[in-house]
Formats: structure tokens, sequence, C-alpha cells
């Protein structure tokens, strides 16, 4: 058994893929209607065949009000492995993403927490 497709929600799925794509640098995978929604997901460039993440609509009630209490109680739906978070948060900056922590050390790795545009906060950390 192997991870192969993560799903983070989103409030617009036009607005989540530019933020996935033009800020955070993710490619664009599969774009499938599906009626009112459609299949879109993003890679990394870094490891297109790898996992896929799923940018799904919080068109569903208990959907949007899951993502909602978890974004008003600061907790991150999700998080994203970088290299070196003091450069991938100087790098996000710079793009205008807003982040609620900066780089905090944890114990045994580095993190910090952003706000994505489409209704989630993200995890970045060293891994």
């Amino acid at each position: 058994m192997r991870i192969k497709l993560n799903s983070v929600l989103v409030d617009d799925q036009d607005k989540a893929l530019a933020f996935y794509t033009d800020v955070l640098g993710f490619e664009k995978n599969l774009d499938i209607p599906m009626g009112d929604a459609r299949w879109l997901t993003v890679v990394s460039p870094e490891s297109p065949d790898d996992i896929e993440l799923l940018l799904e609509p919080t068109g569903f009630a208990p959907v949007a009000t899951y993502q909602k209490a978890l974004f008003d109680a600061g907790i991150p739906l999700t998080a994203f492995a970088v290299d070196d978070v003091r450069i991938e948060y100087d790098k996000l900056i710079k793009r205008g993403v807003a982040f609620r922590t900066g780089p905090t050390d944890a114990g045994t790795t580095t993190m910090a927490v952003f706000e994505d545009t489409c209704g989630n906060l993200i995890q970045i950390y060293e891994g």
C-alpha cells in the first residue's frame, strides 16, 4: 500500500489552481470536468510521478464547516516538506504569501504556516 493522492479543500478551484501553480510552483496534472466541479490535480515538478494533490471543492456543507473550523483554530490542513524552511519562507514572502507563523524551530525540524487563499492553513517543514 502507498499514498498516491491527497486532497486539499478549496473554496474556488480556479483560484486554488492559480495559487498552487503560480505561487507555490506546482504543475497542473489532471483537469477533468465532473459536473459542477473538476477532478483537478497538481504535482510537484520535483517528483511529478509521485503524489498528486487534488484541489477538492468544498461544495458539501459539512466539508466547508470542517475547513473553517480548522482555519479558525489555527490548525494546518496539510503539510509540505521543503529542503530549507527559511529559504522557502523568503521566496514565498516575496510572492505575497501571508504567513501565520514564520520559520520556527520545533525540536527536530523547522516549520512555518501560511494561508493558501482558499480557506486553508498549510504548514511547511524541513523534511
